[in-house]
C-alpha cells in the first residue's frame, strides 16, 4: 500500500476515493525510562527510549491507517498527516494520530 503526505501519487492516478481514514496508537510512558530521560535532558544528548517508544507509536498508527484503508477499499492513502500529543494523568500517556483519504490509484 502507498502512503504518502502528498495529496496525489506522481505518475497513479486517483480512480476513486473511499474517505477519510485513522490510525491511532497510545503509549505509557515508563517510570524507568521517565528517570532516564531526565537523566540524559541534565547531562545532554537524546533520549534513545523516548524516541524508539516514539518510533513504535508512529508505526503502530500508520499501520492501522493502512489496514483501515484497505478496509475501506483502497490500495494507497494519500494526504497523511501526523501528530502529537501528550495526554492523560500527569502527562503519562504518548498519542500518535495520522490520518489520510483512502484512495484506489492505478
Amino acid at each position: 500500500m502507498i502512503v504518502t503526505t502528498t495529496p496525489s501519487i506522481e505518475g497513479r492516478r486517483i480512480t476513486a476515493y473511499h474517505g477519510v481514514v485513522v490510525g491511532e496508537a497510545i503509549i505509557g510512558a515508563n517510570i524507568f525510562r521517565d528517570m532516564f530521560a531526565r537523566v540524559t535532558d541534565i547531562v545532554g544528548g537524546r533520549s534513545g527510549a523516548y524516541e524508539k517508544s516514539l518510533q513504535e507509536a508512529r508505526e503502530i498508527a500508520l499501520r492501522e491507517l493502512e489496514q483501515r484503508a484497505a478496509k475501506a477499499g483502497g490500495n494507497a492513502v494519500v494526504g497523511v498527516d501526523l501528530d502529537y500529543e501528550v495526554i492523560g494523568e500527569g502527562n503519562g500517556m504518548l498519542m500518535v494520530s495520522a490520518s489520510g483519504t483512502a484512495v484506489t490509484v492505478e
